[in-house]
């Protein structure tokens, strides 16, 4: 089957969003149904904009995006674990709307700033 969503970083398949050099070793699958909530918020300096990959906030990881200094929105997934990985897809819209409607999630809140990494 086609995928929904494709990007360098990101893919959104029928069942799941697979986030592409989330871990050193590759790829983190995370199915729709694990997806508890999602917030969209805005890069900053400080605020996840110049960080590439990972965290030095443990409650975040950063996947691997070398053009996330370019963007200004990230997605946060809560998927119920103390680490909420930190997404910059090229098309935050999109995703999101994939989110929605595979996850039930009922919105996507726009939260304002994210959270420094």
């Amino acid at each position: 089957m086609a995928d929904l969503y494709h990007d360098r970083w990101i893919t959104c398949t029928d069942d799941a969003l697979v986030i592409r050099w989330y871990y050193l070793w590759g790829p983190k699958r995370i199915a729709y149904a694990s997806i508890r909530s999602a917030k969209r918020v805005e890069l900053g300096t400080f605020r996840g904009n110049l960080r590439i990959w990972g965290s030095a906030n443990p409650r975040y990881w950063a996947s691997l995006d070398p053009s996330r200094p370019g963007k200004s929105a990230a997605l946060i997934l809560d998927l119920g674990a103390a680490v909420r990985p930190f997404i910059t897809p090229d098309d935050v819209q999109a995703v999101e709307g994939i989110l929605i409607e595979r996850a039930h999630l009922a919105s996507v809140p726009q939260a304002g700033a994210g959270p420094y990494l």
